[in-house]
């Protein structure tokens, strides 16, 4: 078998096994399809994932449905104003050993896990979200000078409200920063909102089915890291990421009158990642224009910030991102 054909079996797999994930989350929730696939790009790339939306859109029941269709361990913390960073992470305390004396043994948070739900993550304060950024980034927990790892794989699935409501708080740059994705989840149209009715309030439950273990999902990732990205594509990658640093040599006129900070090179990884899960799922091993364009949004709109004009004018970042789209070409 050549290695053409060896991709294009790989490729055929790795789409076969995308769909059963995808056919059990089907079985509970209703539309949402990019919502859907925007969640699973995140589980087969190894990243994180950020939910927003007003309540009752099923952002927490998608996270606790891919939960029950995967065969990983699953926590779940309710995000208050009162939360500590010791309730997330663990803390010592005082046990007492078989021979009568006592010592302090670490007690394992929450977030020793492998498919972490962080309910309403923006409803903490700024000190309890700071506590996630070394598990996002590194996979680890450091507590009273001791280093832990976390079980691979490791996701967050993070849900919030919009920052406008009351009692909640902006999430830290920094914190938006490891979040491979922000999904905004909208509302139903008329026959999504008719089949949810319908599903809910006939008395049945529905039980989504285990169809993926751990191991198997840590193979599909190294095979998304090995999907081809030629050079002329990942420089339009990286042209489309410095387009958004304000007075930059490839800024456009949309980012300089709108944009106070620009996306960091993980906006570049992730739009790299995005994109060869997305030419997998088309049957391809190399990733086209088309694949990053489709990743731009959920990608970049969570890392970059608009000025005062642009809040001043109710532009948002998806309408400055979009327009940047237009106007980086693909070759240069």
């Amino acid at each position: 078998m050549s290695i053409a054909e060896t991709m294009e079996r790989r490729a055929q797999q790795f789409l076969a096994r995308y769909q059963a994930v995808r056919e059990q989350i089907g079985r509970v929730i209703v539309g949402h399809d990019e919502i859907v696939h925007g969640v699973l790009t995140c589980l087969f790339v190894g990243g994180h994932c950020l939910l927003e939306g007003v309540p009752g859109l099923g952002k927490t029941l998608l996270v606790r449905t891919l939960a029950k269709t995967l065969n990983l361990d699953f926590s779940r913390i309710q995000f208050t104003p009162d939360l500590m960073p010791a309730d997330i992470l663990g803390t010592n305390m005082v046990m007492e050993t078989p021979e009568g004396r006592r010592q302090f043994e670490f007690q394992r948070g929450p977030i020793f896990t492998q498919i972490c739900l962080a309910d309403e993550i923006n409803r903490a304060t700024p000190k309890t979200q700071s506590a996630m950024l070394e598990t996002m980034q590194e996979g680890s927990v450091t507590a009273s000078g001791h280093h832990y790892k976390l079980k691979q794989p490791f996701f967050v699935m993070a849900t919030q409200n919009p920052i406008e409501q009351e009692g909640t708080y902006p999430l830290p740059e920094a914190q938006l920063d490891r979040f491979f994705f922000k999904l905004l989840v909208g509302y139903s149209d008329r026959e999504q909102l008719a089949a949810i009715v319908d599903r809910t309030t006939r008395g049945e439950t529905i039980e989504p089915a285990r169809v993926m273990d751990g191991e198997e999902i840590l193979r599909w990732q190294c095979l998304v890291r090995e999907v081809i990205l030629a050079d002329h594509v990942r420089d339009y990658i990286v042209r489309l990421v410095l387009a958004t640093h304000p007075q930059g040599p490839f800024a456009p006129a949309c980012t300089n009158q709108y944009l106070r900070w620009g996306a960091s090179p993980r906006a570049a990884q992730t739009l790299a990642l995005a994109a060869k899960v997305r030419a997998l799922l088309d049957g391809r091993y190399n990733v086209s224009f088309e694949d990053v364009r489709r990743a731009c949004l959920p990608a970049m709109r969570h890392r970059v910030v608009v000025n005062f004009e642009a809040q001043a004018e109710g532009i948002e970042v998806d309408k400055v991102l979009l327009e940047l789209l237009e106007k980086v070409p693909e070759k240069e």
